[in-house]
């Protein structure tokens, strides 16, 4: 994949109001942390998150990637109705249809001939809607398009604490340590074709790699209970993402950088999905990518999906992590397996 005429214009993003720490959870699981003598702290020293953040009960999705659309619509000074496509790229969506786009294109007033969809690629989403937009971009199709997205953490958490206190057992506890680190918030990107004025940040191209060999092993989805009654359910083996992702992952940089033209050391910032501790320490050994050259936001925000990647990328952009002319590296991975690489010159 390669771009010529493809820019972010702008990334806007929600972050929810309550904050959740690590300790908060360990609390709601005090039985079983009495029960299998775990001690306090243990779940963030597995996974590096201090707290997360979550929307308030009843919060609409489409709300959250509303309010970031608009941000990056005024940010980068583009009328509603310049926008030729809208996609919504979450894991969490509002119903089997209409797509969520839908809605969040009349919250934002986006309408006439724009393409308004929803993708889903796990957490890989939001990438693979910008290179939609950028394809779309790229032909002449559009001037610019909008992928939005926003993820709720909250009702699997609560799921999922209701289940390891009922199971009481250490396999439980275990398999729900991947689910413990998530978090939400919502994330706009703009993409144009650069016509509107001053832009710096372009997306020059990228590849995909997939396994889906692997595609049990992280699964999110709806348990039925009989009587048709159903409710949510997450499981990851968290030590085979782990394992088949770093190697899905350096098979992809490999391929990345051969299709750049780029040397390792000649990547200036890298931003990651962000999972947790382990796999940031992970990848970048494996990439030989150092770690000073990677901005995280997981400690403070957990795993918050499609979301994370670009909601980082804006956070590390406004704390001067990412300056101009840096040649940047946005390194995603998602349950499948699927794993995506784009370089971008900021």
């Amino acid at each position: 994949m390669q771009y010529t005429r493809v820019h972010i214009d702008a990334l806007g993003y929600e972050l929810p109001p309550l904050v959740v720490s690590s300790e908060d959870i360990e609390a709601d699981l005090e039985p079983v942390y009495r029960a299998l003598h775990l001690p306090v702290g243990q779940l963030e020293a597995l996974t590096g998150i201090a707290e997360r953040r979550w929307w308030r009960p009843g919060y609409r999705l489409s709300d959250g990637a509303i309010a970031a659309g608009r941000k990056a619509l005024d940010a980068a000074g583009i009328e509603p109705g310049e926008v030729g496509a809208v996609v919504y790229a979450g894991v969490c969506r509002e119903g089997f249809e209409p797509a969520t786009a839908c809605r969040v294109a009349a919250g934002l007033g986006v309408d006439g001939e724009a393409a308004v969809y929803d993708v889903s690629n796990a957490c890989l989403g939001v990438l693979n809607g910008m290179l939609d937009v950028a394809n779309r971009i790229e032909l002449g199709q559009i001037r610019a398009g909008l992928v939005v997205s926003s993820e709720s953490a909250r009702e699997i958490n609560e799921e999922t604490i209701a289940k390891v206190l009922a199971e009481g057992t250490m396999d439980a506890y275990k398999e729900a340590l991947a689910t413990f680190t998530g978090g939400s918030g919502a994330v706009a990107v703009l993409l144009t074709d650069g016509s509107f004025g001053s832009t710096r940040r372009q997306l020059l191209g990228g590849v995909a790699h997939a396994a889906p060999e692997h595609h049990a092993l992280c699964r999110w989805g709806l348990d039925d209970l009989g009587d048709g009654l159903r409710r949510q359910f997450m499981t990851t083996d968290a030590v085979a993402v782990l394992k088949n992702g770093v190697a899905l992952g350096t098979r992809t940089w490999e391929s990345f950088l051969a299709a750049m033209g780029w040397r390792t050391g000649e990547v200036d910032r890298v931003i990651c999905h962000q999972v947790g501790q382990a796999n940031r320490d992970a990848i970048l050994g494996a990439t030989g990518i150092p770690h000073a050259k990677d901005f995280s936001s997981y400690p403070f925000l957990g795993n918050m999906g499609t979301v994370s990647l670009p909601l980082t990328a804006a956070l590390a952009e406004e704390r001067g992590f990412l300056q101009p002319g840096d040649r940047v590296a946005f390194l995603g991975i998602g349950s499948g397996l699927n794993c995506m690489m784009l370089g971008l010159k900021w």
